[in-house]
């Protein structure tokens, strides 16, 4: 069974593409113009055991924000598209990430229904010189819209006692937790035999 997906999304702001494997090895081929934000999804790729091809143009003489929600919405679409109908998946995954001083908990649900909740302490505005960390919330948000899935994302801990919060530590836990949740929750559970995990017969 191929769990496979190729999006070409294209708007006036951004032409983005993305190949998707979910039964890959963890390579990832990655540009998007922003540069953390592709040390991020090459964190996707390579925490979640997929491989991912992502390559976006997008208006950066603007900023930064249309090319990481066109690319969010997309990977989210990528994802929905691989995983089908969703039989004999385990629907659910979990993982509490520390990186350093930062804890980050991650818990999804690929229940067919968006929501997102998000919670992580005041960080400074940006991460680089184009990564605005207001925009982590927007990518979480439009990642699950368009995935159709459920998705918790919470920092646990965010410093030291006393200390500031480095933004950088803080979004990669978060991306490293929530690409270790759905490896979890996209594989193939062989006590499903194949069903759809669900009482209602569908996702």
């Amino acid at each position: 069974m191929s769990r496979r997906a190729r999006i070409e999304r294209t708007t006036n702001e951004t032409k983005v593409r993305i190949e998707l494997d979910l039964d890959g090895t963890g390579k990832g081929d990655i540009a998007t113009g922003v540069g953390f934000f592709d040390h991020m999804l090459n964190q996707i790729a390579k925490h979640g055991g997929f491989d991912l091809t992502v390559h976006t143009e997008g208006d950066l003489e603007i900023d930064a924000h249309h090319t990481m929600e066109d690319t969010a919405l997309a990977l989210g679409t990528a994802f929905a598209e691989a995983l089908g109908d969703k039989a004999g998946i385990r629907r659910y995954g979990s993982a509490t990430i520390p990186m350093d001083e930062v804890l980050v908990r991650a818990a999804l649900d690929l229940s067919g229904r968006p929501y997102m909740v998000h919670d992580e302490p005041l960080l400074t505005p940006y991460i680089g010189p184009v990564y605005p960390t207001s925009m982590t919330r927007h990518i979480w948000e439009s990642f699950a819209q368009t995935a159709r899935m459920t998705l918790h994302v919470s920092v646990l801990r965010g410093a030291r006692e006393g200390g500031h919060p480095d933004a950088h530590h803080v979004v990669e836990a978060q991306f490293k937790a929530v690409s270790r949740a759905l490896r979890e929750a996209v594989e193939i559970d062989p006590r499903n035999a194949g069903a759809i995990p669900s009482t209602k017969g569908t996702l």
